[in-house]
């Protein structure tokens, strides 16, 4: 049984979502979606209600189980004498594809990294600036469809090679404490700008009026995404877990995380966002637009651009590999009946054959829409916002089944914490009958805004 080496191990990995992609260039664009202030609030208060719930829930199961998810479903299975196998293919599919897309937007990351080295080697920024606009790499399908082969490919490296401790080492050492001065720096920048007095009101005054009937499926979509919730990552990573470790203490350290790279990222991408004026808020290119405005006022702009998008890129790296390591764990035990190396790349062959449709979404596929979203933007709503809280639910429902009540109640309490012996009935609450609860509503009024629309 694999182990962590260290916990910091398990943060960075758990975490990589939300401090690459999964919050700073998705959550801003979501957020102004769905009028900004009152969806933030929403959005917190389920990310510690229901989200931190079904998050140690998802650890306990791979804990206590020390076994992946396919692994996992088929003892169930065996046990009850009814095959519960949809679960987990259910959570493995919305896996796959949404590593599928993930690869692609992170080449939108490449792509940036590769224009601010052109800028730095010419000494020259007007020939690069326009090709900072993501509709340039939008119209060339296949530039995208490369880019998203080096990202698979660098990730499926790292696995292959067993080099995850020396890249942990990178990322802890140079990655993390580059990426947050920066951050900081931009952060500061960002707010001294003359549109933050009308960011603020739009954060921090909530109008409830604002939200529609989109707007809770889309916040525990969101938070289902950013937390690897209901993508069989967690269950994965729990039956890394060594026994004596306090799985709920580690849950709430990276809802926090997560939920502080949330609010940091619409602070930073709004102001720029405001001030532009022409780009909707709406946009999932707002990143890409908003930053390097905002790089372009600073001396040595392309040097900072180069740094941060290069920290951004290593970020969604680190969360690619954390899904791509489910999908080998789970895949490699049941499917495929080869080495480690063998399954790790056939899986990245796969994937990148599912890129083919994201990547071609602004060129070849573009006049396919659905709801007046390309493709790319179709398979985001409908894995994440739709598919991925109904995984969420299917996972609970395994919890329930594979782990017993004495089990349970020993990987959430300690004799030493008072709190867990009071938190635990308000879980376990929260498990049974809100986030069930919630889930449904908030998938159900999505379906019923389309009708309506």
């Amino acid at each position: 049984m694999v182990r962590w080496r260290n916990r910091f191990a398990f943060y960075l990995l758990a975490v990589g979502s939300a401090c690459g992609l999964g919050n700073i260039w998705r959550f801003p664009y979501v957020a102004g979606e769905n009028g900004g202030g009152a969806f933030i609030l929403l959005y917190l208060f389920l990310a510690f209600t229901v989200g931190i719930s079904i998050l140690i829930a998802e650890l306990i199961l791979g804990k206590t189980a020390e076994a992946s998810l396919l692994k996992i479903t088929e003892r169930i299975s065996a046990t009850h004498k009814k095959s519960y196998f949809w679960v987990s293919m259910l959570t493995l599919f919305i896996t796959t594809v949404i590593l599928s897309y993930y690869s692609v937007v992170s080449g939108w990351v490449l792509h940036y990294i590769t224009q601010f080295t052109i800028g730095i080697i010419r000494q020259d920024t007007s020939d690069y600036i326009a090709h900072l606009n993501l509709k340039v790499l939008l119209n060339s399908g296949w530039l995208q469809f490369a880019l998203a082969s080096v990202h698979l490919i660098v990730a499926g490296l790292i696995i292959d090679q067993r080099v995850t401790d020396r890249f942990e080492k990178i990322l802890t050492t140079y990655i993390i404490p580059t990426f947050v001065i920066l951050f900081g720096m931009l952060l500061i920048r960002s707010l001294s700008l003359d549109s933050t007095p009308q960011v603020l009101r739009f954060i921090f005054y909530p109008d409830f009026a604002k939200l529609n009937l989109k707007s809770l499926g889309h916040a525990i979509g969101h938070m289902c995404f950013t937390l690897s919730i209901g993508l069989g990552v967690l269950v994965t990573f729990g039956s890394y877990f060594k026994s004596d470790e306090h799985l709920p203490k580690v849950g709430f350290r990276v809802m926090l995380v997560d939920v502080a790279i949330s609010l940091l990222s619409v602070l930073l991408v709004f102001p720029i966002a405001f001030s532009i004026g022409e780009k909707p808020l709406t946009d999932p290119s707002l990143l890409f637009e908003a930053l390097p405005r905002l790089f372009m006022q600073f001396r040595f702009g392309a040097f900072f651009g180069l740094t941060f998008f290069l920290c951004l890129w290593i970020a969604a790296l680190n969360a690619s590999v954390g899904l791509l390591e489910t999908l080998i764990s789970n895949y490699s035990e049941r499917f495929i009946k080869k080495d480690r190396k063998y399954s790790t790349w056939l899986i990245i062959v796969i994937i990148l054959g599912l890129t083919l449709m994201p990547a071609f979404s602004g060129s070849l596929f573009k006049d396919i829409r659905f709801f007046h979203q390309t493709v790319l933007e179709n398979l985001d709503s409908f894995l994440i916002n739709y598919l991925l809280p109904l995984s969420s639910l299917g996972l609970l429902y395994l919890f329930f089944k594979a782990v017993s009540k004495s089990d349970i109640k020993n990987s959430f309490l300690r004799e030493n914490s008072e709190a867990s012996y009071i938190l635990v009935k308000y879980w376990l609450h929260i498990l049974k009958w809100v986030a069930p609860v919630v889930i449904i509503i908030g998938v159900f009024l999505q379906i019923l805004s389309l009708f309506r629309n």
